[in-house]
């Protein structure tokens, strides 16, 4: 849930609203039941709160229905949900079930993978399937979750979109693209 929550969202927005979105609906059946308005005004602060909402209630119904109310561990099974795209699908695997299905890509990665010049796509390409696709063929399959979260977080903290700290990156020696952004 806090994954689809997570969407054009900070992740600092998701865990404010997430303790009291799990204690309201603690299962897959509370939100199969849940109150579309009611849960909108829940998740509200995340933006795209209708499309959320409507995803969130979906997911819970089809989690209820055809897989006991548990979240399923295979690729196939979890793209068939409502507001599960590869992204989400490629998390949940590699940080839940520990299955190293794909590389997430969100715009961190996916800006860094880029900037880094890790990719065989166009410079301009945003196609976030092809950069995954480029990526599992550069990095060992074992370290496809660690090297997701590793970037995401030199996003996050380093390589800002708008001005990176190049001064302060331990990987800028190998970096093709530091100092050159500003």
């Amino acid at each position: 849930m806090a994954t689809i929550l997570s969407a054009q969202c900070t992740d600092e927005r998701v865990n404010q609203v997430t303790p009291n979105l799990f204690r309201r609906y603690p299962d897959a059946a509370a939100y199969a039941s849940a109150d579309s308005a009611e849960l909108e005004a829940a998740i509200r602060s995340t933006g795209f709160f209708r499309n959320k909402a409507r995803s969130l209630i979906g997911l819970g119904r089809k989690l209820v229905a055809e897989h006991a109310g548990e979240v399923p561990g295979t690729m196939e099974a979890l793209l068939e949900l409502p507001g599960v795209a590869r992204k989400t699908a490629n998390c949940v695997l590699g940080t839940w079930f520990r299955r190293n299905e794909g590389v997430v890509v969100d715009t961190h990665v996916g800006r860094l993978a880029l900037r880094m010049r890790l990719l065989t796509t166009a410079r301009d390409d945003k196609d976030a399937v092809r950069i995954e696709h480029d990526l599992m063929r550069l990095v060992p399959r074992e370290d496809w979750t660690f090297f997701s979260h590793a970037l995401i977080e030199h996003g996050r903290k380093v390589c800002l979109a708008r001005k990176p700290r190049c001064t302060e990156c331990a990987l800028a020696a190998d970096c093709p693209s530091a100092g050159s952004i500003r």
